[in-house]
């Protein structure tokens, strides 16, 4: 590099700045030339930079012949002024110059009123306090409160204490400093939204979960996050996947998707199964600027092209992920990651406590029905000793003998039963007498119905049910069963099917998946959904009743209540012709 193209340095020498050891260390970067700080003014024309001495700093007055105070105060970050009492502005440095006209108009108002304070309470103390008060306000500029382009500033308002200035005595000049603080603000508007959804999210009104049944329940819980998600961020698709800690599967519990589809499967795993599976693996946060560039988003919508990915951790458990998909590229930044990470916390603590309280409904319910059976249990037991007396007595009565074992079979049934009851959703009720049922319905009569249950007795029970009423019945004993089944039908290499019966907690695919894949193989067959005791770990129910479910049924139910629910399915009248 030439002298001509070397920038200017002018070197202030003293005792911590030895000329000619700068001279050697900056010389081929800058031309370098010295001064004394006692030469002061310095600068001036073709100097680029100087480098002073700190011990010659004090000597020096102007730079480029502008005072060293002004150049300092304008080089700073802030607005600067000096006030008068009635605001008006004596000086200004050049941040204060660019404000914004409706913040400077604002100002003089500022300072009438803090000089009328500052009056009042001339120490932030009291009195014999080391530093005078100040006055803070806030002012912001913008056409709207709350606008995009709108900016927040805060000022602070001192006194200038000249030589001789009493206590009480009138403030004549006030020191201002005028600083950006938007992005602050923003932050902190942004964290008291998160708070604000947050306890909303978790707010769970005693009355109000009385009068929900659990479909209810579960739909607030989802319109609630979708709502308060968008409050905090823009986004095209919201998907909450939680882990399945048998298969580490990521399954889908809440999507914002109006129409039902085919969930990609992946899986909590660091590689394999892209953003969604390293953010469940790991626990960490992944923020996808363009996802037809990122080669982890394989898993994202066809129109994603950016993506943010939290995980949902519960105190130090990982219950699944969370992530927001927009159409345009570059739609999320690093800060972005941070609130909704923040907010996911909340929504792993809803989603928790909603299935807390459905499981403890079931608990409940377990708990009811074994307390029946042990208050049922000692009567019953003398019953029995009774009918072993009558079977003594009834060998000299033969027609006592069939009334003697109708009445052991009774008590036996009602044994069954109660136990039944209490082993929970494994059961049905009203099994012998709905299987006695021959009787060809005519509404049911060569109607094709699917039914999947991963539990044999279950499967079978409904199967043979409405085989003896008339339909035509397929069986599968998972939702991978059920779902290649409606697959065969849909291309025509199976008769398709006018009903299906799903489980909704299966092992390899949940009821939401099955009636999702009904719809697109049997778009007109209706589909009814059976859940244990209400439990619903997948949030079934809500996405398949948003979407077309016919009902759902929670077990244990009445076998004659299914039947109903088929005739009416099918076009019935919900009563068996008579």
């Amino acid at each position: 590099m030439s002298d001509v193209d070397r920038p200017k340095l002018l070197i202030l020498r003293g005792r911590h700045v030895k000329p000619d050891d700068a001279r050697y260390a900056l010389s081929d970067r800058y031309d370098v030339v010295t001064d004394h700080a006692a030469d002061a003014p310095i600068g001036g024309d073709g100097v680029d930079a100087v480098l002073v001495d700190a011990d010659a700093l004090p000597a020096v007055r102007t730079l480029g012949g502008v005072p060293l105070s002004q150049v300092l105060l304008d080089s700073i970050g802030e607005g600067v002024c000096l006030a008068s009492g009635d605001g008006r502005v004596l000086w200004s440095n050049r941040f204060y110059d660019s404000l914004p006209e409706e913040i400077r108009r604002g100002m003089a108002g500022v300072c009438i009123e803090s000089s009328a304070w500052l009056r009042d309470h001339p120490t932030a103390g009291g009195a014999g306090a080391p530093a005078p008060a100040s006055c803070k306000f806030e002012l912001v500029s913008g056409s709207a409160k709350g606008a995009a382009a709108e900016r927040v500033y805060e000022v602070f308002v001192s006194p200038v204490i000249a030589a001789g200035t009493t206590e009480g005595s009138r403030v004549e000049r006030l020191a201002v400093v005028v600083r950006d603080v938007t992005a602050a603000s923003r932050i902190k508007a942004k964290m008291d939204a998160i708070s604000r959804a947050g306890a909303e999210l978790v707010r769970i009104e005693a009355d109000a979960i009385r009068k929900k049944n659990v479909v209810e329940r579960l739909s607030t819980l989802e319109q609630k996050i979708v709502h308060h998600t968008a409050d905090l961020l823009a986004f095209d698709r919201l998907v909450i996947r939680l882990i399945d800690e048998a298969s580490r599967r990521l399954e889908v519990v809440m999507s914002s998707d109006a129409q039902p589809t085919r969930e990609t499967e992946c899986y909590a795993e660091p590689e394999g199964s892209g953003i969604l599976g390293r953010v469940a693996a790991t626990g960490t946060p992944y923020l996808c600027r363009d996802c037809r560039l990122d080669e982890n988003a394989v898993y994202s919508s066809e129109d994603a092209r950016s993506s943010l990915t939290v995980p949902l951790m519960l105190h130090d458990r990982l219950l699944g992920v969370m992530q927001l998909e927009s159409k345009q590229p570059s739609a999320y930044t690093d800060e972005d990651l941070q609130f909704l990470e923040i907010f996911s916390r909340h929504v792993a603590v809803a989603l928790h406590m909603l299935d807390l309280l459905i499981v403890e409904r079931s608990a409940v319910n377990q708990s009811v029905t074994g307390r029946v059976e042990g208050e049922l249990d000692e009567p019953l037991a003398d019953l029995f000793g009774e009918i072993q007396w009558l079977d003594q007595a009834a060998t000299a009565a033969p027609e006592m003998a069939s009334h003697v074992a109708r009445i052991r079979a009774d008590v036996e049934s009602i044994r069954t039963r109660v136990r039944e009851c209490a082993t929970g959703p494994q059961t049905l009720l009203g099994v012998d007498r709905a299987l006695a049922a021959r009787e060809k319905d005519p509404a049911l009569v060569g109607r094709r119905v699917l039914i999947a249950d991963n539990e044999e007795k279950i499967r079978r029970i409904i199967a043979d049910v409405l085989t003896n009423r008339g339909c035509r019945v397929s069986i599968a004993g998972s939702g991978g069963e059920a779902i290649t089944l409606l697959e065969k039908a849909g291309a025509g290499e199976i008769d398709g099917f006018e009903l299906v019966l799903s489980d909704i907690k299966m092992p390899d695919h949940n009821g939401y998946e099955v009636f999702a894949a009904a719809r697109v193989a049997c778009p007109t067959a209706p589909v009814i959904l059976m859940t244990g005791f209400g439990y619903d770990p997948h949030h079934s129910i809500v996405r398949a009743s948003q979407e077309g479910l016919q009902s759902v049924l929670f077990k244990p139910f009445q076998v004659e209540r299914l039947v109903d629910e088929v005739r009416k399915a099918l076009g019935g009248d919900g009563k068996q012709a008579t």
